[in-house]
């Protein structure tokens, strides 16, 4: 089964969860910006979690399916249709051979992800196959998609097909199906322009001005022009250390924010460097990361401190509900 590309939409990119255990190297870690919802698009159409899928940036594509497939669409909302249809996200969907599908305006958010039956099967480099488009690794030939590609997809795994029978039964006039099922409301990111994102203290939180720590918690930052895939540049108060350290490069992660000399905070992303000299005011906790990811240029943050524990309270409660997401599809396989 194949996806053949007609319009390349603005920046549509394979990814996958990432590439890990090459940072020693200096090979960035990549991946999805909203890891979650590229996992919950793998769920939904029976994948793995980590299977790679395309991860569709404000503007998306025209796609053909040459081979019928199964689809889901999560993270934001870019208006997709299947044959001139409106499809809601958060979904398993099935398309027939020689369905199109497009996008529309952006409704929420700024980064949908499209999960197909199988995966989409390009080359694995490194252990993933993520899009690194600075270097031109992975992916597609290392970079976004164009007008004419032609993308692989794999085999389907059993829950896959087992879906697939079950949607094949509602399709009228081979013009596909959407599923009953659907993921909880609770479950899905609650995606604002303007989000207030939480965060715990990072490792030079305290080298910085009592007066910067209150305006941190308390202002709102807005995204640059300049922010992309390897990090968010915010524009707000300025951010100053109490007295001038000298900082050795240590390693940074997805969420961290450090600041620059001109006082801005940067919040590091999917793209990130391996390590940074910058001091680090804060980490993003990993519950709201998908928040963040789903920001706009213009978007204007709030950030919330909060403890360790509230912070790790919060991923566990979202992971057990993941857990129980995975188990819900997984008794589908018993109907008959």
């Amino acid at each position: 089964m194949s996806l053949l590309i007609h319009k390349p939409g603005l920046l549509t990119t394979v990814q996958d969860l990432g590439r890990y255990g090459t940072q020693k190297y200096g090979v960035i870690v990549s991946g999805a910006m909203d890891a979650f919802a590229m996992r919950i698009a793998n769920l939904l159409v029976g994948n793995e979690e980590g299977d790679a899928g395309l991860e569709i940036t404000m503007m998306g594509p025209e796609i053909l399916f040459e081979q019928t497939a199964l689809i889901s669409i999560c993270g934001g909302d870019l208006s997709p249709k299947l044959n001139g249809v409106s499809l809601p996200g958060w979904r398993t969907v099935l398309a027939p051979k020689g369905s199109t599908l497009t996008f529309g305006p952006m409704k929420q958010g700024c980064r949908a992800y499209l999960a197909v039956s199988g995966g989409v099967d390009v080359p694995v480099q490194m252990n993933s196959r993520s899009t690194y488009l600075r270097a031109g690794i992975g992916g597609y030939h290392g970079r976004a998609l164009a007008k004419g590609d032609r993308l692989p997809a794999g085999n389907m795994s059993l829950r896959s097909l087992h879906m697939l029978g079950l949607l094949a039964r509602e399709a009228e006039n081979n013009l596909g199906a959407v599923s009953r099922w659907a993921v909880s409301a609770d479950l899905i990111p609650p995606y604002e322009p303007n989000p207030k994102v939480r965060v715990i203290a990072g490792e030079q939180y305290n080298l910085f001005r009592d007066e910067s720590k209150t305006l941190f918690v308390s202002e709102p930052f807005e995204v640059l022009p300049q922010s992309d895939r390897m990090g968010y540049r915010f524009k707000g108060p300025k951010l100053k250390l109490a007295n001038t350290v000298e900082m050795i490069s240590s390693a940074v992660t997805m969420g961290t924010v450090q600041v620059p000399p001109d006082g801005n905070p940067i919040v590091l992303m999917a793209d990130r460097q391996t390590s940074g000299g910058y001091p680090k005011i804060a980490q993003v906790a990993s519950a709201d990361l998908p928040l963040l990811a789903q920001v706009n240029l213009g978007g204007k943050v709030r950030f919330q401190m909060i403890s360790l524990r509230e912070a790790q309270r919060q991923l566990v409660e979202r992971e057990q509900a993941v857990l129980t997401l995975r188990q819900g599809l997984g008794h589908l396989q018993q109907q008959k």
